[in-house]
């Protein structure tokens, strides 16, 4: 008898002690704690604004002038361009006044000794989109043929400045 009495003793403790009989699937899990955050947001720029209160530009119109204005911009760069006997730099120098400065990062590293073109040829003819006053493409005759000009400019009152130049098919 006193075998059997210490063998309950020992089950009752391997079972937790008054618990006898039943499992951990019987009974609910603990509430866990939920959690807390202490992060706080705060504006970027202390109190000011995320992003700058400006407005954007409306479309610039098409004025009076301003074709003739993309055309010139779009014969003089080309002009500047096809001169392939000129030093490096001062080549550089003198085109990238036309140019966005995208297309000045672009062009920055050409050497004016491999241009094909060496001679503007007649007047640029523009795809006017009346719709889009930023941007318009023109067409320049020249000694290798005609090239393609993409003009762009920021607003109304900023000058045509050239975005990229694409030769003749067949040159490069």
């Amino acid at each position: 008898m006193v075998l059997t009495a210490a063998s309950l003793l020992l089950c009752a403790a391997c079972f937790g002690g008054d618990r006898i009989g039943t499992t951990s699937e019987d009974t609910p899990p603990a509430a866990e704690p939920s959690p807390t955050s202490t992060y706080t947001p705060s504006r970027s720029v202390g109190d000011g604004p995320q992003a700058p209160e400006t407005s954007v530009s409306a479309t610039p119109e098409w004025l009076p002038g301003d074709e003739e204005a993309a055309k010139e911009t779009a014969v003089n760069a080309l002009t500047v361009f096809a001169r392939p006997t000129v030093e490096e730099t001062q080549w550089a120098n003198d085109f990238a006044r036309w140019l966005t400065p995208e297309a000045t990062t672009a062009y920055s590293a050409v050497d004016p000794a491999n241009v094909p073109v060496t001679e503007v040829t007649g007047p640029a003819i523009l795809d006017v989109d009346p719709s889009n006053g930023f941007g318009v493409m023109a067409t320049v005759p020249t000694d290798v043929g005609p090239y393609g000009v993409q003009l762009l400019r920021q607003s109304q009152d900023e000058p045509w400045k050239v975005n990229r130049l694409y030769p003749p098919e067949g040159v490069n």
